[in-house]
C-alpha cells in the first residue's frame, strides 16, 4: 500500500512539473512573438479572438516567410528605385490620387525585388510583418486610406498620410540590409 502511494505522489509531482515546463514554453512562446510582432501581435489577437490562434497564425507567418529567398538590394537598385521614389513624391504635389497609386506600386516592386511574392494585400501585410513589424501598420494604414480613396472617402490630407505611412514601409524595405527571419 505504502509503495502504491508513493508511486502516485511520484507521478502527481512529475505531471505538476511537465505542467510547469509546457507553462513556461507557451508563455515564453507568447513573449517572443509579442517582442517580435509588438501591435501586430495585438492585431493578430483581435483579429482571430484567441491569443492560441493568433499565436499560431504568427508562427504559421514566420515558417512561411523562412522558406522564402528573400534578400537585400543591390546598390543600383536602391539607387534607382530612390530616383524613382523621388518623382512619386514630386508628382504628390500637382496629383495626389496618381501619386498614392504609383507609391503603392513601387512598394510593390522593391516587395518583388527583395523576394516576397506579392498577392493579395492580406498576405503581402502578413508577409512584411514577420521581419518588419515595426512598420507593416503603416502599409496598413496606407492600403486602407487609398481604398477609401476609390470610393472617394478620403481627402487630400488623407491621402497626405497614405503617402507618408507608404514612405515608411519604401525606406525599411529599401535599406534592410538582410532579413532576420
Amino acid at each position: 500500500m505504502a509503495g502504491i502511494i508513493v508511486a502516485l505522489i511520484v507521478i502527481v509531482v512529475i505531471l505538476v512539473i511537465l505542467f510547469a515546463v509546457v507553462r513556461r514554453r507557451r508563455t515564453e512562446t507568447s513573449q517572443n512573438l509579442r517582442g517580435k510582432f509588438g501591435p501586430e501581435y495585438d492585431r493578430t489577437v483581435k483579429q482571430t479572438g484567441s491569443r492560441r490562434k493568433a499565436e499560431q497564425e504568427l508562427q504559421e507567418r514566420q515558417e512561411r516567410v523562412s522558406s522564402l529567398q528573400l534578400h537585400a538590394l543591390s546598390d543600383q537598385q536602391r539607387q534607382s528605385f530612390n530616383d524613382r521614389w523621388r518623382d512619386v513624391q514630386a508628382q504628390f504635389v500637382d496629383d495626389p490620387p496618381t501619386a498614392i497609386g504609383r507609391a503603392d506600386g513601387l512598394v510593390q516592386e522593391v516587395m518583388r525585388a527583395r523576394g516576397y511574392p506579392v498577392g493579395d494585400f492580406e498576405q503581402r501585410a502578413a508577409d512584411v510583418s514577420v521581419d518588419h513589424a515595426d512598420v507593416v501598420n503603416h502599409y496598413r494604414t496606407a492600403h486602407e486610406i487609398a481604398s477609401r480613396h476609390e470610393q472617394g472617402q478620403a481627402n487630400t490630407e488623407d491621402l497626405r498620410n497614405a503617402m507618408v505611412s507608404y514612405r515608411s514601409l519604401f525606406e525599411e524595405l529599401l535599406h534592410t540590409a538582410q532579413t532576420t527571419s
